[in-house]
């Protein structure tokens, strides 16, 4: 009888360093950032619970926030876990497929993200320059359509991210300086012909953000020329607070975002864990201050939210 020996290895694993330099300090730092990250979940939660409960709040605009705070709950939640892991129990350790998935969920919610925003810029355009059709230009039911047609986008554009990496050879240490198995940070440590990955991810970066910004300029343009076509006052101050909200949350999307990626490519001067804190900051931020703006500038919802959270007599 012939004897078989079946041997097993474990699975490839990459080590996530934490933030380059600073480990002695990763439990400190981990306070401010589980505060970030407890405070947007409890922020974007609350915001969901209270749509959800408001039959009076089932209209569009509000279903777009819900789809905001979806990816803002989704965003940080890919990583914030991993990140206080290794700050608080050192466990740097992640699978190849682990961290290409990280990866895929990443990016797939980042750009899901971003076509939100172009949504809500083309309804904050309809309701402005076309209010009489509104109603029948923006249904639920279409805005539930195009944000498939978002995640679909999503899922297209950043699938060949991780498949394009997991056909690379990587090299022997296997440590990525990072908390998170960000693109940039996977590919550096790519032994092997790196060209094609690079030229997908400049691409991607150019087409996604470059065309969604084009559409929301393009929107806010058409919403400015059509506010100062009208003479009263009451009503240019009343148009631009209809869209002052989503302004300060594509800023403090996009500017983080454009920043973070430029330096990447070209602050070869800035320290490695300046890279990683701002990353990090990214995915908390944002989403910690969503709901506080839409909180603060939308009157109806600021109202419900009162009447769930405050003591009633």
């Amino acid at each position: 009888m012939a004897a078989f020996n079946l041997t097993y290895s474990d699975p490839p694993t990459f080590t996530l360093t934490g933030i380059p330099g600073l480990e002695a300090a990763h439990v400190w730092i981990s306070i401010p950032f589980s505060t970030f990250y407890i405070i947007g979940l409890l922020g974007n939660f609350t915001l969901l619970s209270v749509v959800v409960k408001e039959q009076t709040l089932h209209k569009p605009m509000y279903l777009l926030l819900c789809m905001l705070a979806f990816t803002d709950i989704a965003t940080p939640t890919f990583v914030m876990p991993k990140v206080l892991g290794i700050f608080w129990f050192n466990l740097k350790g992640i699978t190849e497929g682990g961290c290409l998935a990280q990866m895929f969920f990443l990016h797939t919610v980042s750009v899901m993200h971003s076509a939100t925003l172009v949504t809500m810029a083309f309804d904050r355009y309809i309701a402005i320059c076309n209010p009489l059709r509104y109603a029948t230009m923006l249904t639920n039911a279409r805005i539930a359509k195009l944000g498939l047609v978002g995640l679909i986008r999503a899922v297209l554009f950043i699938l060949p991210l991780p498949l394009l990496l997991s056909r690379q050879p990587f090299c022997a240490s296997r440590i990525i300086l990072h908390t998170q198995c960000e693109h940039i940070a996977v590919v550096k440590m790519v032994c092997g012909d790196i060209t094609v990955t690079r030229i997908y991810g400049w691409v991607l970066m150019f087409v996604v953000m470059g065309f969604d910004l084009t559409l929301i300029t393009l929107s806010y343009g058409l919403i400015i020329s059509a506010v100062l076509r009208i003479s009263s006052k009451n009503a240019h101050q009343k148009a631009f607070n209809t869209c002052t909200a989503h302004i300060c949350v594509m800023l403090i999307y996009y500017t983080p975002s454009l920043f973070s990626n430029l330096t990447y490519q070209f602050g070869q001067g800035i320290a490695s864990h300046i890279h990683v804190i701002l990353v990090d900051l990214y995915l908390l931020i944002p989403p910690m201050l969503n709901p506080i703006i839409y909180g603060v500038k939308t009157k109806e919802l600021r109202d419900k939210v009162g009447k769930y959270t405050c003591c009633r007599r």
